[in-house]
């Protein structure tokens, strides 16, 4: 039977009709999401574990047109990304979503069931992946079949009679690469068109008992011909994964790859940070030399310039950082990782279910949250949610980079180190927090995890540029809103009211006047500037609420000034930098200096001493490691668990947990000095 044999051209629907909609249906590992992104042009970010999303995502994927070049029903084709599933059958959120879907009972705010199903299997392994298309079949929806991976399997060395298969199933079989752009155009064609089912050959059994599927799928693989002419890399493979998963061995490598991450995250950025801060520089140099002197001109170069200038100066830094785990991520490495994880976490009440949310927690908490859904035991669902935000998410990383880079300035491998070890800090606050929730309001032990190891493959350097900017572009679309806004009032906070210079400044400024030594009244003027720039400090609002909620952080060593970047990070903890900036620096040029150095030469209210010491320095970081300072996880932590109590409870602890770490090493760190 031709693969397209059950393929016919539509009559096109009259105008207004909806778009025909494809649900994309597959194992985890398949490629489903990248041919997803492939057919509709967007960026559908995936992970490659079970359970790692369960929402489904829709894309326009522009087909056929009409003789007029009007677009016809088959040219509108809506395809549904939906969550990757082993079976259909299996008790798990992602299988569910899938059935309602396809059985009309609607999932994800769709209604009605798809007009066709589209079940993306992986070429290197197509007897585990036919499973799945027979359980599809069964819900008796058109079906179209895509043997994906193509490239990998002709390397691998197995084929498989693609017409034989077709003829068996009943449904068209098309042989593709979504990594490469392979067989997609004779897909995109076909899927406008596609009507019931034929009558297959060799009908697979009726019921979705697993076990006579799974002995018709082994006889369907024999008649096919599915076959690998080189097994010798199953063999390499296995030896591979034999170091990688060891529980000794696979540590050390993971502790290495993690380290040589973060020192290229930090190595290799050092060059694009300094060019944007040379541009910011120029620019608020080129606003100051312009523009008027003015409360409008300071806004632009001292609030917008200064806030959002930054932060932004740590954009190589993320988009680096997502753009090598993406890399590790497509290697396949990281799936072994949640294997090693799991003999890791199981001892403290997770299992590697957990690994998912929790790795992608580094991204951010509140996707991390939603993943959670995905962990099949309750509790230890419950567990992942109240500590993936100890995750070190992407907000935390400017944080870390300036207070690393003044803690040890010139030396990037100590930042490096320094910059792991936050991480560090926050994977073993949440196991130990994961712990002390098992062991008490959360009594239960975890499940094992049953997880498929992906191939080895080289990873898509595209698909990772591609997640490098849009990790990017939602970075410097906080620095355009909620980051610019934040500044402008933190600037406005900081500069009024206008009060009277203080009289010792003005009696500087007079004795200035009379010096006939240059240098002594340059000195004097310095002086005055900065009592001046203190004085109006303190008097201002921002300065006012600063000194009234500062003897709270007191015994963590932050002086008037880090109580207000601590207390303006709860909106956003990216946010800090830019507020210090305004805040720390007061009326300093901090476009000539440059951001990290106008920070280590910024004092306290008395002139003298640092604002950013060692040993605060070091408070900080444990802080911010720690603290629970991003109010929208809170809302999302309630809805999944749909009590304000869990999130109540997860604000409580953090909060705690920080401020008395943050405490204990401001004392420790001043006292060694």
């Amino acid at each position: 039977m031709n693969p397209e044999a059950a393929l016919t051209t539509e009559t096109p629907p009259p105008a207004g009709s909806r778009p025909i909609r494809v649900a994309l249906l597959g194992n985890p590992n398949t490629g489903k999401s990248t041919l997803f992104n492939r057919l509709c042009g967007l960026r559908q970010r995936t992970s490659n574990f079970p359970g790692t999303t369960q929402e489904v995502h829709l894309g326009l994927m522009r087909g056929e047109r009409g003789e007029r070049g009007q677009p016809t029903r088959a040219g509108r084709i809506e395809l549904i990304d939906m969550p990757g599933v082993y079976s259909l059958a299996l008790d798990r959120g992602e299988s569910h979503v899938c059935q309602r879907l396809l059985d009309g009972s609607g999932a994800g705010g769709l209604r009605g069931t798809p007009d066709a199903v589209c079940v993306v299997t992986d070429a290197t392994n197509l007897p585990r992946n036919l499973a799945l298309v027979v359980e599809a079949i069964h819900f008796g929806l058109p079906v179209v079949m895509v043997i994906n991976m193509l490239d990998e399997a002709r390397r691998r060395g197995i084929h498989a009679d693609e017409r034989q298969l077709a003829a068996s199933l009943g449904c068209p079989v098309f042989l593709c690469s979504a990594r490469t752009g392979e067989g997609l155009d004779a897909l995109r064609s076909a899927l406008g068109s596609i009507t019931a089912p034929s009558p297959p050959a060799q009908p697979p059994p009726c019921g979705s008992d697993p076990e006579q599927i799974e002995r018709w799928v082994e006889r369907l693989c024999i008649r096919v011909g599915v076959c690998e002419d080189r097994p010798g890399a199953d063999r390499l493979t296995d030896r591979i994964d034999a170091v990688l998963t060891h529980p000794l061995f696979g540590l050390i490598v993971f502790a290495m790859v993690m380290g040589a991450l973060f020192y290229a995250t930090f190595k290799l950025a050092t060059y694009p940070m300094d060019w944007i801060s040379v541009i910011f520089t120029h620019l608020g140099g080129f606003l100051e030399g312009v523009m008027p002197a003015g409360v409008i001109r300071d806004l632009l170069a001292r609030g917008v310039v200064s806030g959002v200038g930054a932060t932004v100066v740590f954009l190589p830094q993320i988009c680096l950082l997502f753009f090598l785990i993406s890399v590790l991520e497509g290697t396949g490495y990281l799936a072994r990782a949640a294997l090693l994880m799991d003999r890791a976490l199981r001892p403290f009440g997770l299992s590697g279910h957990a690994f998912v949310p929790l790795l992608s927690a580094h991204a951010c908490a509140i996707p991390a949250i939603m993943a959670a859904r995905g962990v099949p035991d309750p509790r230890d669902r419950l567990a992942t949610i109240l500590v993936a935000p100890f995750m070190s998410c992407s907000a935390r990383i400017p944080v870390y980079v300036l207070l690393t880079v003044l803690l040890f300035p010139g030396a990037p491998g100590l930042q490096a180190l320094a910059f792991a070890g936050c991480y560090a800090l926050g994977i073993a606050a949440g196991i130990f927090s994961a712990l002390l929730a098992r062991r008490t309001i959360l009594r239960g032990g975890a499940q094992p995890l049953a997880i498929e190891l992906p191939p080895y493959r080289v990873p898509s350097l595209r698909t990772s540029l591609l997640i490098a900017w849009d990790r990017g572009v939602l970075f410097l679309r906080n620095a355009g809103t909620m980051i610019l806004a934040i500044a402008v009032v933190l600037w406005w906070l900081g500069s009024f009211p206008i009060v009277e210079p203080p009289p010792e400044a003005l009696e500087m400024r007079e004795q200035a006047a009379t010096q006939a030594d240059p240098a002594l009244a340059r000195s004097l003027l310095t002086r005055a500037d900065q009592i001046q720039t203190s004085d109006a400090a303190r008097r201002s609002f921002i300065g006012r609420i600063g000194a009234g909620v500062e003897p709270v952080f007191r015994p963590l060593g932050y002086d008037r000034q880090l109580t207000i970047g601590v207390l303006a990070s709860f909106a956003a903890r990216e946010v800090f930098v830019s507020t210090m900036a305004i805040v720390a620096t007061g009326r300093q040029d901090v476009q000539e200096q440059g951001v990290f150095e106008a920070l280590s030469t910024a004092t306290r209210d008395d002139g003298r001493t640092p604002v950013f010491n060692r040993a605060t320095n070091w408070s900080l970081l444990v802080y911010y490691v720690l603290a629970m300072q991003c109010l929208p996880t809170l809302v999302v932590t309630t809805r999944q668990t749909g009590s304000w109590k869990w999130a109540g409870v997860q604000l409580a602890w953090m909060l705690s947990l920080a401020y008395v770490a943050a405490m204990v090493t401001y004392r420790v760190a001043s006292a060694l000095g």
